[in-house]
């Protein structure tokens, strides 16, 4: 087909003939639009703007982009031949024309291909921001020029993309959502909450590995509603635990209406019905009254409540009033009131709780932290689950990667960062002496370091080979206080009973099948065969790929088996 149009050139059909004049223009340097006029459709960039209903006093008009130009190729459809004859092309412009370096920037060359609105969506759903993803397809193409679009047809595409997927309002859409999730995986599991107008206030998710993880470490929880998100600023909260390696596990989310008593009890109630019934031992929450109302009433008793804030001394009751009468608050309201909570934040009344040593809903605030993109007001509700699981799966990651070092590499005694035993506490537990030894029945030994305040009371039991210390480590935290494995070494036992090595801090903790998953057949990820696969493939097809496009030949033979691949496998 010749390069430049010519009155009576033909085409099989009008976007053809758009297609040829778009791509002459962009080689002369001018963009074009496309009209109908009668019967007749007129390409070119004739025209005059209307005239500017506005205030004229306006701070920023917008530019005129129209000059009149009778530059055009009209075509019209030829009912015999039933193709599109040019019945009129004028050359002749009246304006400057582009230059091939800014041509990609006309408007009738803004165009999003297929292959870069995939990759758009992967970088938006990874959390990259605009201006990071289009630098990125920038960089991939050899440069802005090459792309074929610009930076707000990058932002126009996200937008329309947006507007598709809401368009049928947000419960719908959510409805999709959830539908899919549900056919990857038939035991993700949501549950929505519906007001009088069948309008729904709130939701709860969670998937299978949730569920799963709860099963082996729902034993704490925190949970957390100090953040809101979208432009509903609805509470988002979030079911958090640590694993075996003290890593962040997610037990699963909830978007509320509102903070009422009422959205609490629906929301723990479902939490329960979700994780089969097994209730947490212990439950950090913030200190909000109608949260802590809502967990007394979910099924009675859902956990021990336990409050943030808690920085106390065992003497504590001596230590508050000292505290009182020093800074002369003793009447103060807000400390009265606090004080009568003191059960469910004051470590002198909590440390025979297990809490695996958990103090505060910090875990709950460093998530939120992690969460922060997912929090922008220019996400959909169906985005920010997008960008939930990514988060999610950066945690789940990261929980690999602490496993896969537990494996490999032997943790040494003297590194300070060892979370369950480094050189301080290996020096404290040969500095202990054995200060008093009483022998009963139950023998009884009084712990702690010569000439140091404070000293331990650790009675054992040799009948049953059992022991309790009154620093109440073991009971909070799941692991024998250095008090204990001092009593165990005067009395020459050099192993640590079973009983005194919890399995929830186990290398293999996670082995086996967790209480009521398998009962009831919940499985991790039904997609995890399909990525494995596709693992064990992509590098043998890009391997393949980058030697065949060596050669002319090696492109066609390539070409030709693909072909046939796809005719065999689909």
């Amino acid at each position: 087909m010749e390069s430049t149009p010519f009155k009576g050139m033909e085409f099989e059909a009008d976007e053809i003939a758009y297609d040829f004049y778009n791509e002459y223009g962009k080689k002369a340097g001018f963009s074009i639009r496309k009209e109908y006029v009668n019967k007749c459709k007129k390409i070119g960039v004739e025209g005059v703007r209307g005239k500017d209903k506005r205030d004229q006093n306006i701070k920023n008009p917008r530019a005129e982009i129209r000059c009149g130009c009778e530059a055009r190729l009209i075509i019209v459809l030829n009912r015999d031949s039933k193709k599109y004859v040019a019945s009129e092309f004028i050359a002749e412009h009246n304006h400057y024309l582009h230059l091939p370096s800014t041509v990609h920037m006309m408007p009738s060359q803004w165009k999003v291909a297929a292959t870069h609105a995939i990759e758009i969506d992967l970088t938006h759903e990874l959390g990259l921001r605009l201006k990071q993803s289009y630098e990125l397809l920038s960089k991939q193409v050899g440069g802005y020029d090459n792309l074929g679009f610009t930076k707000q047809d990058h932002k126009n595409y996200l937008r329309t993309k947006r507007q598709r997927d809401m368009e049928d309002g947000e419960a719908t859409s959510l409805g999709r959502y959830f539908s899919h999730q549900l056919k990857e995986n038939p035991s993700y599991y949501f549950a929505t909450q519906l007001d009088c107008e069948e309008l729904i206030t709130n939701i709860f998710w969670a998937d299978a590995k949730m569920i799963i993880d709860y099963s082996y470490f729902g034993d704490v929880i925190t949970f957390d509603t100090t953040y809101s998100t979208n432009r509903d600023a609805r509470p988002l909260g979030v079911f958090l635990g640590l694993n075996h390696h003290r890593e962040t596990v997610v037990f699963g989310g909830a978007f509320l209406y509102d903070e009422m008593i009422e959205s609490f009890v629906w929301l723990f109630e479902t939490f329960l019905e979700a994780m089969f019934e097994k209730k947490p031992i212990t439950i950090f929450t913030d200190q909000d009254a109608a949260m802590s109302a809502a967990i007394k009433n979910a099924e009675k008793h859902l956990g021990y409540l336990l409050k943030n804030k808690s920085q106390f001394n065992a003497d504590f009751l001596a230590s508050w009033n000292e505290m009182l009468d020093k800074y002369d608050v003793c009447e103060n309201k807000w400390l009265i009131d606090l004080f009568k909570l003191k059960e469910k934040w004051a470590q002198a009344y909590v440390k025979r709780t297990f809490t695996a040593r958990m103090k505060t809903t910090q875990l709950s605030e460093s998530f939120n932290a992690d969460l922060k993109d997912c929090l922008r007001t220019d996400l959909n509700i169906v985005e920010f689950f997008t960008h939930f699981e990514r988060v999610v799966n950066q945690k789940r990651d990261k929980e690999l990667e602490v496993e896969y070092n537990s494996r490999y590499k032997f943790p040494r005694l003297k590194l300070k960062s060892s979370s369950m035993l480094n050189q301080i506490e290996v020096e404290e537990v040969m500095a202990l002496s054995i200060l008093e030894c009483n022998v009963s029945q139950t023998h009884s030994y009084m712990a702690g370091v010569f000439n140091q305040y404070g000293k331990y009371e650790v009675m054992w039991n040799p009948l049953d080979e059992t022991l309790s210390c009154s620093c109440g480590k073991f009971k909070s935290f799941g692991i024998l206080c250095r008090h204990g494995l001092k009593v165990l070494d005067v009395l020459d036992i050099k192993l640590i009973p079973n009983r005194y090595i919890m399995k929830r801090w186990r290398r293999d903790a996670k082995d086996g099948s967790g209480k009521n998953c398998t009962t009831l057949n919940i499985k991790p990820d039904t997609r995890l065969e399909f990525v494995n696969r596709y693992r064990d493939l992509c590098p043998k097809y890009i391997q393949l790929v980058n030697e065949a496009c060596e050669t002319k030949e090696g492109h066609n033979i390539l070409s030709i088996a693909i072909a046939d691949l796809k005719k065999k496998t689909l």
